[in-house]
Parts: structure tokens; C-alpha cells; sequence
């Protein structure tokens, strides 16, 4: 490589400032940190759909070449930057430097700033990345230049002067969807992404022994220097660990847990997944994510690097479960125009909406969730900026964007559960015991459903995305009553509710073909 080599912008690096962060000062250029390659995956045949890859043949088909892996080192030793690792199978190569070598590197200004609202400080940049010419066909992501907080956990506690109508188990909630019974997860790992926060394991003992279950075997894999660090806040991201191992333990006792707890940066989303999907130890066949943001706060590197990954997740038959957001058709975006969240907006997702259960007993009777107008949350759904309609969601009658345009585009979510706060979800978090929604809640419902699915069926129902749209509403409760803001339900497939909440009885029977 030419020591003067041309170096130019790498597509969709371009970071805006975050809107109304203080700037503080430059990063001092002898901290040190680390960064995130993401290098792009071998030029293979297409892979024929339905067939699923061990982890093995994955990385022999899609992981990066060795040759590409050692273009980036040689790059990294003249720029006198380390090589901390390097995998194949994830497509990553770590690095570690000072902020001066990393601004030489790729030319850009790191600055600290402090967050508008948590107040918190971080490192940021604004601009491109840039990189040596003759890496673009190698690099498809930088990350971790940056390290602003990149998503939101979607959890809700009841808003204040709310009463609670009605709370769930993970057993209780198993019983009004009907899941099938006599099974407990035997055998199967259902894997779950954190950005921040952590369990304790005391309140994890009280818990299950009020359900009269046993405590879930949890694994803890720390990424990128993160682990299980519980702040003491119940209301903070403690309340999301404990949310999504309370419902999935209740619904699935018997599984393995598998924690991947990351920094809650656009790098460690991608290494968290990437991690958990080549986890070749626990080998999670389900993961759960109830982390996210509108896909406007994303840059494109970001979006491709973790779409490339929950993409792999479906050639390894890996059912990824993704939370649709707590903020309706806006998602939290106060410009006036509709959002999806994204990941749940990636066509490798199940994203997961959310709904109030009017009536559990007899005949189930729900409503989109939206308290919106009282200062409480709404399910997020309606139809993606970024990715195109899939095939399998063809028929589902998906509605142009409210945006001015009318973009045809994927529809958000695919099916919902319960998700409203007064309608809520029992769970116990840094020693009290409290009542939690919010779209954080459907992952791990669903995760833990499908975990008792794979285990009926005695292998990985993976993809499910192509395998539930042909099936219409008949394995679901159809939802058609409610909005999210700027879409409404209606019968079939809608942006506020997909199409519908799970009959778990009757999924199984409609996917045991």
C-alpha cells in the first residue's frame, strides 16, 4: 500500500452532531480506545433460501477472506495502530490507538460533548471517515470513532396517576396467548442483547421462587469491555435486563440464557450481535432486543453493519426478535414526520408491536397501545425510510408512508403482544417489585415463544418472517382497533399491531408443516 495513498470518504459514514449537546473540548489526542472494522463479506453464489448453515460452513461461505483481514492489519501497523483481534466469521478486526493516531488515520476532529438530556459525556465526531482507496471494496464500517448513546431500551413503567388493570406473569401471559403446554425449553438458548445496566442475582432467587419456577441458567458475555454492572436504579437500563430475563425465564424456565451486555454505542450494537450469532458456545438459536432507535439517528455504515449481521443471523437460522418502540408513529422524532425503529425495521427482524389486553378471559380482546395523549407511550410501526418492501410482505396490503412522498417501503411491526404499562408486565428489579410495558416487553414474549417452538419441533424454526405472512391471521389474534398516531389497525396486516398477537397452540401447529 503507498505510503501517500489517496484516501477518500467511505459511504455512509457522515455523522451530524447530536441536537443540543455542549461541546466541551477536543479529545486529548493520548487517550486511548478502541475501534470496531466491519469488513465485508466474501463475493459467494446466493444462498438458497430455507437452507440454514452451521457456524462453520457460515464462515467458510460468508465470513471475510483471510486476504482482506490482512490488508486492514497491514494498514493498522502503518498507522501505528494495534490489532487487538480479528475474526473471520464476525468480519471484524479490532484496533486499538490514541485519539491523535485515529484522527490522523481517518481524518477526522474528535471533540467531547455532554448529552442534552442524560447529561452524560461523550466523544463525538461530525463529518465523514475517511480511508485509504483501495480499502473501500475491504471496509464496510468504522465504528467507534463516536461513541455517543446510540439507542433507547423500550421499556415502560406506568405513567404517574395510573392504575394498573391487570398484570402478567410469564406464566400468566403464556396462558392468555395459549402458548403449548407441557414444555419448558429444554435444550435451547435464547440469547439477549444489553446495552447498559445489569441483574442481581437475589432478585432473580425472589422472583422465580414467587412463580414456583427455577432460576434460569444465565451466562454473562461481556463485549467490547461491558458486563453485568446493575446501577441501582430500577427505573434506568436495570429495569430492561430484569424485564426481558423475568418474561423469557417465566415463558421458557428451562432454557439457557445467554446475556451479551455491550456499550450502548452503534459499535457495541454490531458486536453484541455479531457475538451472540457466532456464539459457537451457547449457540442461542432465538435473541431477543429490546434496544433501539428512530433510523434516522443512524448512520448508513451503521444500519448496513447491523443489517448485514441480523441477515446472517437468518443463513444460521437464528430468529431475531426486535422491539418496535415506545414513541408511536413519530418514534420519539419531533420533526413532524413518521419514524420506524430500527433494528425491528430490518427485513432479518421479527419486530415486535404492542397492544392493551382489553379482556384476557373468554374471547381475548385487545386495542393498539396508545396513551400518548395522557404523557404515557404508543406502539411504534408504519413503514421504513430506508429499506424496500419485502417479497413475503407482498400481499400484506402495506400502506404508503404517512411522509410526504408516500414511500413504498417495509412495514413495521410484523406481530405485537401486550405491551401497555396498565396492562403490564410483574417484574422485580433492584429489590422492588414493580410493574413494567412497553414494546420491550413483545421480544422477549416472542423470543421465548419460539424457543418453545424449536424445542417441540426438535430444530430451529430460524427465519420466520417468510414463514408466518403466507399464513395471514390465521395463527394469530387479529388486532384492529386503535392507532399509533399516524396509521391505524384495521383487519389483515397493519403498521401499529402487523399481523397480530401469537396464538402459540396454533403457530406451533401452522409450523410444524
Amino acid at each position: 500500500m503507498a505510503a501517500r495513498e489517496r484516501h477518500v470518504p467511505l459511504p455512509g459514514s457522515e455523522k451530524s452532531p447530536v441536537p443540543g449537546a455542549r461541546e466541551i473540548g477536543p479529545v486529548p489526542p493520548e487517550e486511548r480506545f478502541e475501534i470496531t472494522l466491519v469488513l465485508k463479506p466474501k463475493q459467494v453464489k446466493a444462498q438458497t433460501s430455507g437452507i440454514k448453515l452451521s457456524r462453520e460452513e457460515f464462515a467458510s461461505r460468508h465470513g471475510s477472506s483471510a486476504e482482506d483481514v490482512e490488508r486492514v492489519k497491514e494498514f493498522a501497523k502503518q498507522n501505528s495502530l494495534q490489532v487487538e483481534q480479528s475474526d473471520t466469521a464476525r468480519r471484524t478486526v479490532i484496533l486499538s490507538g490514541t485519539a491523535a493516531r485515529f484522527r490522523d488515520t481517518f481524518q477526522v476532529e474528535l471533540k467531547r460533548y455532554q448529552h442534552p438530556s442524560t447529561r452524560a459525556r461523550f466523544r463525538g465526531r461530525s463529518g465523514q471517515i475517511f480511508v485509504p482507496e483501495s480499502l473501500v471494496p475491504v471496509v464496510a464500517a468504522v465504528l467507534g470513532l463516536d461513541d455517543r448513546p446510540q439507542a433507547r431500551p423500550h421499556f415502560r413503567p406506568i405513567r404517574p396517576g395510573a392504575k394498573a388493570a391487570s398484570t402478567y406473569t410469564g406464566p400468566q401471559i403464556a396462558k392468555v396467548y395459549d402458548f403449548p403446554a407441557g414444555l419448558d425449553g429444554t435444550g435451547e438458548c435464547i440469547g439477549i442483547v444489553e446495552l447498559g445496566g445489569g441483574n442481581s442475582p437475589g432478585d432473580l432467587d425472589v422472583y422465580f421462587k414467587k412463580l414456583g419456577l427455577p432460576v434460569p441458567k444465565l451466562v454473562i458475555i461481556p463485549v467490547d469491555g461491558a458486563t453485568n454492572a446493575p446501577t441501582g436504579d430500577p427505573s434506568g437500563p436495570d429495569g430492561e435486563v430484569m424485564l426481558d430475563i423475568e418474561v423469557t425465564g417465566g415463558i421458557a424456565p428451562a432454557a439457557t440464557i445467554a446475556v451479551y451486555f455491550a456499550p450502548n454505542t452503534d459499535r457495541g450494537f454490531v458486536d453484541a450481535l455479531t457475538t451472540a450469532i457466532n456464539d459457537s458456545q451457547n449457540k442461542p438459536n432465538v435473541i431477543s432486543i429490546s434496544w433501539g432507535s428512530a433510523e434516522s439517528s443512524w448512520t448508513g455504515q451503521a444500519i448496513q453493519s447491523l443489517n448485514q449481521a441480523l441477515e446472517d443471523a437468518s443463513k444460521l437460522g437464528i430468529t431475531v426478535c426486535c422491539a418496535a418502540g415506545d414513541g408511536g408513529s413519530s418514534d420519539g422524532v419531533s420533526d413532524g414526520l413518521a419514524h420506524v425503529d430500527f433494528p425491528a425495521s430490518s427485513p432479518y427482524a421479527l419486530g415486535c408491536g404492542g397492544t392493551t389486553i382489553v379482556s384476557p378471559t373468554g374471547a381475548l380482546k385487545e386495542k393498539v397501545w396508545n396513551d400518548l395523549s395522557l404523557g404515557g407511550g404508543a406502539t411504534g410501526g408504519g413503514v421504513s425510510d430506508v429499506f424496500p418492501l419485502p417479497i413475503w410482505q407482498g400481499s400484506a396490503n402495506v400502506p404508503p408512508s404517512a411522509n410526504p412522498g408516500g414511500r413504498v417501503g417495509r412495514g413495521v411491526p410484523d406481530v405485537s403482544g401486550d405491551a401497555d404499562p396498565t396492562t403490564g408486565y410483574s417484574v422485580r428489579v433492584d429489590g422492588t417489585d414493580t410493574t413494567f410495558g412497553g414494546t420491550s416487553a413483545v421480544a422477549p414474549l416472542w423470543a421465548g415463544l419460539i424457543a418453545l417452538i424449536n424445542q417441540k419441533l426438535g430444530h430451529s424454526i430460524g427465519y420466520i418472517n417468510p414463514l408466518i405472512y403466507p399464513k395471514g391471521e390465521t395463527d394469530v389474534h387479529d388486532v384492529t382497533i386503535g392507532n399509533n398516531g399516524a396509521y391505524s389497525a384495521g383487519p389483515g396486516w397493519d403498521p401499529c399491531t402487523g399481523l397480530g398477537t401469537p396464538d402459540g397452540t396454533k403457530l406451533l401447529s401452522a409450523l410444524s408443516g
